[in-house]
């Protein structure tokens, strides 16, 4: 016999009848926007902003889809930070000395009652305006060879919003460093303590247990709570678009000024992040649904 997580999802009649509300809703939505605001619609035109077609007859990525890049290159590296950040501070805030715990309490307490938005403005301004200006980044960019500077380009920025591209990295890092720790510490408050007394029994150094006793465990526990962070940082990254981060929502805005295609703009920028979050939502229930075979 099989068993409940062999069996196959059947399509039935309810799962009909929600699709044919969706799409009812969709349709008066369309109608309304047209009816009431007098809004004359011009899809056509949104292709030419996804992809542009160049003198020479080949194809390229256009505001939408750079966008769109900066958006996961933003949210990729971002989320990356956050992982190292909200692991350290997980374990400190989890099984540190008391001045550590006390020190990732302050960082999780913080940095959750602070609005986004002013944490924003503040690192922005400090991290992009002082350190990195003072390390120099963009002027080291500059004075590199071509192949350098595209490769930088392609994996975070150009020389001309290096800075304010990494800034933009940290400060959402540290933002949802905080949420992820969170994370951590749950997961790693989890594990039986019986564990840890056992492969302290068997020779090994505290960061051994950590390492290959406790993470692994804890890892099983908060996949998908860090997958639905990671799906947020996507959303948060939005916010850099304040301070002119060429992400998706702020080329969506630029195109939206120029040509007051708004619906039109905005639905395509919806349905562009909804691909993204999307595709990493089902990306981490396959992997949870595989380590739980194990």
């Amino acid at each position: 016999m099989m068993g409940s997580g062999n069996k196959r999802y059947r399509f039935g009649v309810v799962d009909g009848a929600a699709l044919l509300l969706v799409a009812a809703f969709l349709v008066w939505f369309f109608h309304r926007v047209g009816a009431v605001l007098d809004y004359q619609w011009e899809w056509g035109a949104v292709p030419s902003y996804i992809l542009r077609r160049t003198d020479e007859g080949g194809w390229v990525p256009n505001l939408l889809l750079t966008g769109f890049f900066t958006t996961v290159k933003l949210s990729l590296w971002a989320s990356l930070l956050a992982s190292v950040i909200g692991v350290l501070a997980g374990a400190m805030r989890a099984q540190g000395s008391p001045g550590q715990k006390v020190l990732g309490w302050v960082y999780v307490e913080t940095l959750r009652n602070i609005p986004s938005l002013v944490l924003v403005f503040l690192f922005y301004f400090f991290i992009s305006s002082q350190f990195l200006d003072f390390l120099g980044v963009d002027t080291w960019l500059r004075a590199r060879s071509e192949a350098t500077r595209a490769l930088v380009a392609f994996f975070f920025a150009g020389e001309s919003q290096i800075n304010a591209f990494l800034s933009a990295v940290i400060t959402l890092a540290i933002y949802e460093g905080a949420y992820v720790t969170e994370i951590v510490r749950g997961g790693l408050v989890s594990v039986p303590s019986g564990q840890r007394e056992a492969a302290r029994a068997t020779g090994l150094g505290e960061l051994q247990v950590f390492r290959y006793v406790i993470l692994p465990q804890a890892l099983r526990k908060i996949l998908s709570p860090l997958a639905g962070q990671f799906i947020s940082t996507i959303k948060d990254s939005a916010i850099m678009s304040v301070i002119s981060i060429q992400e998706l929502t702020f080329q969506g805005m630029e195109i939206m000024s120029a040509t007051f295609l708004t619906f039109e703009v905005w639905l395509t920028v919806t349905f562009l992040y909804f691909i993204l979050t999307f595709s990493l939502s089902r990306g981490v229930a396959l992997i949870d649904r595989r380590i739980t075979k194990f």
